[in-house]
């Protein structure tokens, strides 16, 4: 790792492993980790606690222009605080309103510019690495090693199906399905940064792998 580069990304569809492998990774090799991700949620529940219409472009400009976000990253144990205007948000991010929004709000381009500012400078300075939908090829375009995760649609409905499952959130199976094939079609036909692939990017098809075998493969890579 002495000569490893301040940036990794890893980019990729919902329940394709990203964040559970990139915290992996983080733990394991001292980066820093930022979900980005977890950015766009923090201002749908915002938008969501303030009743603004996540549909209403300029007013979610508005509100992102005056909302503080913060992630703070704790190695010993891999897990995320997320603060919004300074109140932990780490739970709230993740129910099932607050999902159903984020792509809706993630794909408003002056939103995605304002985010971008906010992630670079969380990661300026340090080893970081980064997951999300356009790390590769928007937020850190000259990353050290990128990375492009995914799997077949029913094996990352299944995932985050059971990950819901495991922290209470009542969730349908059917709903996570759909959830994830509109955040699928939202991601990859938005005009701003839409989600895909780069040339340079590692292609990992997590379907069959375990998460430590994805993590090793990404550390091997990391590596090299």
């Amino acid at each position: 790792m002495t000569d490893l580069k301040p940036i990794v990304a890893i980019d990729g569809p919902a329940g394709s492993g990203k964040s559970t492998v990139a915290r992996a990774v983080a733990r394991k090799l001292g980066l820093f980790y930022i979900d980005t991700g977890a950015m766009y949620r923090a201002l749908a529940l915002k938008a969501r606690q303030e009743a603004v219409d996540p549909n209403d472009a300029p007013a979610v400009i508005a509100l992102a222009r005056h909302t503080r976000i913060d992630l703070s990253y704790d190695p010993r144990e891999g897990t995320l605080r997320v603060d919004l205007d300074g109140r932990d948000v780490s739970q709230d991010i993740r129910r099932p309103e607050i999902t159903e929004h984020v792509s809706v709000i993630a794909k408003i381009k002056e939103v995605r510019e304002i985010m971008v500012g906010l992630q670079r400078s969380l990661a300026e300075g340090r080893r970081a690495i980064l997951e999300g939908r356009d790390i590769g090829t928007v937020v850190f375009p000259d990353a050290y090693k990128k990375f492009f995760l995914d799997a077949a649609c029913e094996e990352r409905v299944r995932r985050r199906y059971l990950e819901m499952k495991e922290k209470n959130i009542p969730v349908e199976q059917q709903g996570v399905q759909n959830d994830i094939e509109t955040r699928d079609r939202i991601d990859s036909t938005r005009a701003c940064a839409p989600l895909r692939r780069t040339p340079d990017a590692v292609y990992i098809d997590t379907t069959r792998m375990t998460i430590d075998e994805v993590v090793a493969a990404v550390i091997a890579e990391i590596n090299r």
